[in-house]
C-alpha cells in the first residue's frame, strides 16, 4: 500500500508498505479523506515543537472498516468511521480523571506517533466513532476540528449554568475552528452568535454557514455592534478567542461584560500579554480548551447529521493522495481563500 511520509520540512515521499493486520481489538481501515489543519502546517514548515522528522501525518480522517481484529464488535466491513486521533498513558492523573486529552504523555497521530496517511491504517476500536452512513468522506474528516468545537464550547459553562443554551455569543476568528465553533455554539442552543474577523471570504463562508452577525472590526466598530446585536447592557455572555494572537486577546478582553467567560481556543504561537488588570477587576474568566475526548466526536457527528452544522461551505479544495504537497501549497500561497483542504486518499 502507499504511505505517505514528511521525510523533512516541506518534502513528501511516497513509500510501498505491507498492509498491516489487525490484532486484538484493532481494526483496519481504508483510508478514505484526511483533512489538513493548521498544526498539520506547522509540521510542513518545520515549525511544530512536538514533532520529529520522518513523521506520517493524518489525524483528521474519515475511513470504511476493512477488516476487524480479534474481541472486536460494534463494527462491521464497509462501517463510515472516523478516528479520536488522541494516545494517553491511562495512569497519571488527568487521565484517572478522565481528562485524558490533557494526558502527562499524550501523543496525537501524526506528529508524536504514525499518522493515518495511508492507504490503510490500523486503529484501536476504542478509538472508532462510527459516522451517519449518508455523510461523506470529506465531512467525515471533519469530525476532527468540529470536535475541538463543541468541546470549546462546553468549556464556557457549567450543566449547572445551563451549558451554552439561550447565550449570546462572540467568535473572534472566522478560519475553519472559529466557523466551527460558532456553528456549534447556535447547534447547541446559543440564541445569537456572532463573529469577527478581517478577511471578507471567510465571513462570506460564515453567512453561508448560517452565523447570524458578521463582522469586519477594521470596517465597522465592534463593541458598538455587539451592543446592537445583543443589547447594551447584557452583550455577550461569552467570548470564543479562536486566533491566537494578542489583538484579538486585547480586543476579547476589552469588549468582555464583567464577569464573563473568555475561552481561549486558538492556539498562541508566542506568549500573550493580557491585561491581567482588567480580568481582575472585572472578574473575568480565562477558560482554557484543549482538543477533544470522544464523547465530544458523538456530539460533532450528531450536530452534523441532524443538520444544525453545515460543513459543505468549508471544504475549498480536494487533493487526490499523490497531490499531498499540493495541499499544503495551496494552504501556503493562498491562505486568504482557503478554508478547509481535504486530501482523498482512497475513493467509493
Amino acid at each position: 500500500m502507499r504511505q505517505a511520509v514528511m521525510t523533512s520540512p516541506g518534502v513528501i515521499e511516497f513509500n510501498e508498505v505491507d498492509v498491516p493486520v489487525p490484532g486484538e481489538g484493532e481494526v483496519l481501515v481504508k483510508v478514505m479523506s484526511i483533512g489538513v489543519c493548521g498544526s498539520d502546517v506547522h509540521v510542513y514548515h518545520g515549525l511544530h515543537p512536538y514533532t520529529s522528522y520522518p513523521v506520517v501525518q493524518g489525524h483528521e480522517v474519515s475511513c470504511e472498516v476493512e477488516s476487524v481484529g480479534p474481541g472486536v464488535s460494534g463494527f462491521a466491513a464497509g462501517d463510515k468511521v472516523t478516528i479520536e486521533p488522541q494516545v494517553s498513558c491511562g495512569q497519571c492523573y488527568a487521565c484517572k480523571s478522565g481528562l485524558y486529552n490533557i494526558c502527562d504523555e499524550l501523543k496525537v497521530i501524526g506528529f508524536q506517533t504514525t499518522g493515518a496517511a495511508s492507504d490503510y491504517y490500523i486503529a484501536p476500536a476504542a478509538k472508532l466513532v462510527k459516522l451517519d452512513p449518508a455523510m461523506n468522506h470529506d465531512h467525515g474528516a471533519l469530525m476532527e476540528p468540529l470536535s475541538v468545537a463543541v468541546r470549546a464550547v462546553n468549556q464556557a459553562f457549567t450543566e449547572a449554568e445551563g451549558g451554552i443554551k439561550d447565550k449570546q455569543v462572540l467568535v473572534f476568528g472566522a478560519g475553519p475552528i472559529g466557523n466551527l465553533v460558532a456553528q456549534a455554539a447556535k447547534g447547541m442552543g446559543a440564541s445569537r452568535v456572532m463573529i469577527s474577523d478581517l478577511n471578507a471570504f471567510r465571513l462570506e463562508k460564515a453567512k453561508a454557514c448560517g452565523v447570524e452577525y458578521v463582522v469586519d472590526p477594521s470596517k465597522a466598530d465592534l463593541a458598538a455592534e455587539v451592543d446592537k446585536a445583543f443589547g447594551k447592557d447584557r452583550k455577550a455572555d461569552v467570548i470564543f478567542e479562536c486566533v491566537g494572537i494578542n489583538p484579538t486577546m486585547d480586543s476579547a478582553v476589552d469588549i468582555a461584560r464583567k464577569g464573563t467567560p473568555i475561552v481561549v481556543v486558538g492556539v498562541f504561537g508566542k506568549k500573550a500579554e493580557i491585561d491581567m488588570a482588567k480580568v481582575n477587576e472585572n472578574e473575568l474568566k480565562l477558560v482554557g480548551t484543549a482538543r477533544y475526548v470522544i464523547e465530544d466526536f458523538e456530539i460533532a457527528k450528531d450536530l452534523v447529521a441532524s443538520g444544525k452544522v453545515d460543513l459543505n461551505p468549508l471544504v475549498t479544495d480536494t487533493y487526490e493522495f499523490e497531490k499531498y504537497n499540493d495541499a499544503y501549497l495551496k494552504i501556503q500561497n493562498d491562505p486568504a481563500t482557503t478554508m478547509k483542504v481535504v486530501v482523498q486518499v482512497n475513493k467509493d
